[in-house]
């Protein structure tokens, strides 16, 4: 059945100028919305590209594998002592890494254009940085889960239960969402993924071991004990270690607060600047 056309007196096609004319344009999306949108879109490339949860399922698995059995005996003694220290910590280090590829995923949607095509839409422009972080909170959390199962499996066993894991968890989500913000910001710098990548890697590799993530900071010399205990990975790690063990000091959770605001609060608005100024 053929379509009817309106004409108008000139006998031109009039359907455009009616649909034009009756349909309302739609409002412009909110903040909340669209940064919740791109926060499925970096779900969506997990569904698409499964092999993108390597590094939260084996690089956390093979830490602790290889730490525990390996250093365990020379460290504390036994395995399974060294494993009631050592887990919290590696929790801690594992997803501090894992923040390096919010960087990498802008980098890699610069490099293919997809950034700009972005930055021409009508909508909230923080809601892109932030949605590829309320995306990546997922990935966090599954390499949290990993850990801590494998943990359990091997005998690991926190004296603040269930309660102390779930707190500990949301307590390290906290710091490694304020972690991303610098690795954005390499993200809108750097010219390619890989350079990204290396430039987290040289970041986060002397933070993590000159930490308290493997080893008590007593028993390392007076300066290096300096350097330990303002490392905010240190200062994660000892609060996490106090919830999953019924240990934790107030002091030692408001310590995280300030690290992760301090973090915040200096690469934000750097990475807000460089995503505005980015041609």
């Amino acid at each position: 059945m053929s379509k009817q056309i309106t004409l108008n007196p000139t006998g031109k096609d009039n359907s455009l100028r009616v649909a034009m004319a009756v349909r309302m344009r739609p409002s412009r999306p909110g903040p909340l919305s669209t940064s919740l949108t791109f926060g499925w879109r970096a779900l969506l490339k997990i569904k698409y590209v499964p092999e993108q949860l390597f590094d939260v399922t084996a690089f956390p698995i093979m830490f602790t594998l290889m730490f525990t059995f390996l250093f365990g005996g020379a460290l504390a003694g036994s395995t399974s002592e060294y494993l009631q220290f050592l887990l919290p910590g590696i929790l801690v280090q594992s997803v501090s890494i894992i923040t390096i590829y919010t960087g990498m995923s802008i980098n890699t949607d610069i490099s293919k254009g997809i950034f700009d095509r972005f930055r021409s839409m009508p909508l909230w422009r923080p809601s892109v940085l932030a949605g590829a972080m309320f995306g990546d909170v997922a990935r966090y959390l599954m390499a949290s889960i990993v850990i801590v199962v494998l943990g359990v499996i091997l005998g690991f066993r926190p004296e603040g239960g269930f309660a102390g894991i779930v707190l500990a968890v949301l307590i390290l989500l906290l710091f490694a969402f304020s972690l991303t913000w610098p690795f954005t910001a390499l993200g809108l710098v750097l010219r390619t993924p890989n350079t990204v990548m290396m430039a987290g890697m040289t970041i986060l590799f002397p933070l993590t071991f000159v930490s308290n993530v493997f080893v008590d900071p007593q028993t390392m010399p007076t300066w290096l004990q300096a350097i330990v205990n303002v490392n905010p990975i240190s200062l994660t790690a000892t609060a996490v270690r106090g919830l999953m063990h019924d240990t934790v000091t107030a002091g030692q959770i408001w310590m995280v607060f300030l690290a992760s605001a301090i973090i915040i609060a200096v690469f934000a608005p750097l990475s807000m600047y460089l995503y505005r100024i980015k041609r």
